[in-house]
């Protein structure tokens, strides 16, 4: 990992930048070509009068070999507060449902003894579906099949729908297989529980969505302790690289590998260490570490085919189930993010077609940067086709961290603002923004 970047660090972008053009022998025309900027832009980036955004100070870097140094110069956005790694400093209770003759509410609510003590019969009561068997029959009949199919379902439903509207059937499902769990006999209480933590575990997933980081990490701690209360102590590590995607969208790239690096020890299953370095690899584009990133990207690529090829019945697998080649997209990410938008495109344009017309949330995102990666290649009107498909879908998904890759591009289209197609493709991209 590369030094800090010092609090002045910007001011020597400029002058580094021109010295380094120059040792390439490059003009300043050429390198504006180069990189799809205005000389006039790039001239006063080199004169110490604009700070460029980290997306050109990547593709300078690449452009012109300096091997993270350019990107390095540029400070990075300070992480959101209250967005911690080790836990939600939140109050345990303040995610857990009230049920009462109003119907269900959400968040606030009752406290866990509670909860336990109004019991699935109540939920039911209140109208939110969840199959459950009488308490005296549970310890021989856990409805772990049902349960399992829901699951499914939920991600499903999870692709096309406002996350903060799936939250409240995912508290209910968590909870009542905690309570089926604690009825349960010891056969089949560590399979309910191991369920009840990947319904905690999608939770978070909804909730970072939502855009309530503290909410995502309350649900993976929650999801750690239910796994462990099973006796599955692998999702503890899990739990770091999902933490990590937390702070890989707030800028911290040092953070992101860190935690990530103790999610990765040989004794762990393959399909965390494969998840785990390819988040290590995000955040080594992330710092502009090419040869590190790639290092990371063959790991998860080797990782997640043993992984694919072990894989048999039991719970639902961690991480996406929509992409048929996870490692080749973010490979496709980290190459933008590492100022090779032309490799990227060419990466995204090979796998987004493989992504099932199901799957609306991640054709949204994956096509979002793919349209990006054209933008910053200098292929505009292609860019605009591409994302005036998937704009549309932006608002109802109301998902916070697509929401980050649509301002991506409406700064990068931004500037070829009389570009036709950039003017006609506003009214979907203001939408977008402003839902």
């Amino acid at each position: 990992m590369r030094t800090p970047k010092s609090p002045d660090a910007a001011g020597e972008f400029g002058p580094e930048l021109r010295r380094r053009r120059i040792a390439a022998g490059l003009t300043l025309t050429r390198l504006a070509e180069l990189l799809n900027y205005s000389k006039g832009h790039l001239s006063k980036i080199e004169r110490g009068h604009k700070t460029p955004p980290p997306d050109l100070a990547r593709r300078c870097d690449a452009r012109l070999g300096a091997g993270g140094e350019l990107e390095r110069l540029v400070p990075s956005a300070a992480p959101e507060p209250g967005t911690g790694v080790d836990g939600a400093t939140v109050d345990d209770e303040a995610w857990l449902l009230r049920v009462g003759r109003d119907g269900v509410r959400w968040p606030g609510g009752l406290g866990r003894r509670q909860l336990l003590a109004v019991g699935a019969t109540s939920l039911l009561g209140a109208g939110v579906a969840a199959a459950v068997v009488p308490r005296q029959a549970a310890a021989e009949t856990a409805p772990v099949d049902i349960f399992r199919l829901q699951f499914d379902q939920m991600r499903t439903l999870g692709q096309t729908t406002d996350p903060g509207v799936l939250l409240p059937l995912l508290t209910v499902q968590t909870h009542t297989l905690r309570e089926l769990a604690v009825q349960a006999g010891a056969s089949s209480r560590p399979t309910l529980l191991a369920l009840a933590a990947r319904y905690a575990e999608y939770a978070g997933w909804m909730a970072q969505e939502a855009g309530d980081d503290p909410a995502a990490l309350w649900w993976t701690a929650r999801a750690v302790e239910l796994a462990e209360a099973g006796g599955d102590r692998d999702l503890a590590s899990y739990a770091l690289v999902r933490r990590a995607l937390v702070t890989l969208y707030a800028g911290d790239a040092a953070q992101t590998v860190e935690l990530v690096a103790r999610a990765q020890e040989g004794r762990l299953p393959p399909r965390i260490r494969g998840l785990a370095a390819q988040r290590e690899a995000q955040g080594h584009a992330l710092a502009g570490d090419h040869a590190a990133s790639l290092r990371a990207l063959d790991r998860a690529r080797e990782l997640l085919a043993r992984a694919a090829a072990e894989d048999g019945a039991g719970p639902p697998v961690l991480g996406t189930s929509t992409l048929a080649d996870p490692a080749a997209m973010v490979t496709g990410w980290c190459l933008h993010d590492l100022g090779r938008p032309a490799q990227a495109a060419e990466v995204l344009d090979r796998e987004y077609p493989r992504i099932p017309a199901h799957a609306v949330r991640s054709r949204a995102r994956y096509g979002l940067r793919r349209a990006l990666a054209h933008a910053a290649t200098g292929e505009i009107e292609h860019a605009c086709a591409l994302a005036s498909e998937l704009l549309p879908l932006v608002p109802a998904l109301r998902s916070a961290t697509i929401s980050t890759d649509v301002q991506r591009l409406a700064r990068e289209l931004a500037r070829f603002r009389a570009n036709r197609a950039v003017l006609d493709l506003q009214p979907a991209l203001a939408a977008a923004l402003h839902p």
